[in-house]
């Protein structure tokens, strides 16, 4: 019966929508979390009868067909790149991207990593840096006798010093953008790749054309929507109870087959 590997696919594909929406759920409070959606395609037909075919010597044509669909499969799992809220912190070293951009982040492998996340610290020699202590590219030190820092909307670092009257300029936030940010490659800690998909990063200072601006004492919060993922949820609860409900029919069938003499 090719209802019960139909309804399998359909139970599998319920699956994989249901742990992409806890994910989400779970990362309901993450700094700069970008919520997922999964998206599904139909499998193969099989052509019971073939569309466009003869049906006689006349030249008649079989005007729908038979096909039969064999299930659906998973397709991608998109990143939404929608803006989250800004939530106020009044930390100095906490900044928020508004619009597009990530922060550029050196890992300790060499390899670029790129972050929405701006909750950011200064290392015991005075870089600023992630939670983990990776510093934030171009690289930004700020000197220990420093008495504030500002960090304005296209970037600059100003810091006063004690008895100086004008502040100096210690530093310049750079942002990557990409060609097609759902290609970026997530592998945890807040953290995103380059791939062959996303395209080279495009780099420059915040507030450029196609950039964000930072915003300073603040941080972004994640964009997941709590009362569309329960309902999402709820959705794909609903739609995995079917499909196994059609494996238990099919199976009530087979066994009606069997029982009959």
């Amino acid at each position: 019966m090719r209802s019960l590997n139909i309804a399998a696919t359909g139970m599998l594909a319920q699956q994989l929508n249901v742990e992409v929406i806890s994910n989400n759920i779970a990362n309901m409070n993450t700094t700069g979390f970008k919520r997922r959606r999964a998206e599904f395609a139909d499998l193969l037909y099989q052509n019971l009868r073939r569309v466009g075919s003869t049906s006689s010597d006349a030249g008649t044509i079989v005007p729908a067909g038979v096909q039969v669909g064999v299930g659906v499969k998973p397709t991608a799992v998109y990143r939404i790149s929608e803006q989250g809220n800004m939530i106020i912190t009044d930390n100095q070293l906490d900044v928020a991207i508004q619009g597009r951009g990530y922060f550029e982040i050196e890992m300790p492998n060499g390899e670029i990593g790129y972050t929405r996340a701006g909750a950011l610290q200064r290392s015991e020699d005075g870089m600023i840096v992630t939670a983990d202590g990776y510093p934030v590219l171009p690289g930004i030190t700020v000197p220990e006798d420093a008495t504030s820092i500002t960090i304005n909307g296209t970037g600059e670092v100003l810091i006063t010093l004690e008895g100086a009257v004008a502040p100096q300029n210690v530093g310049q936030f750079e942002l990557a953008t990409f060609a097609n940010e759902d290609g970026l490659s997530a592998i945890g800690d807040n953290l995103l790749l380059e791939t062959p998909a996303s395209g080279p990063p495009i780099v420059s200072t915040p507030g450029s054309e196609g950039f964000g601006t930072l915003q300073q004492g603040f941080l972004e919060t994640s964009n997941v929507n709590v009362v569309s993922e329960i309902t999402n949820l709820i959705t794909a609860q609903r739609a995995y109870e079917m499909n196994s409900k059609v494996i238990q029919t099919s199976d009530e069938m087979m066994g009606s087959l069997s029982q009959m003499r």
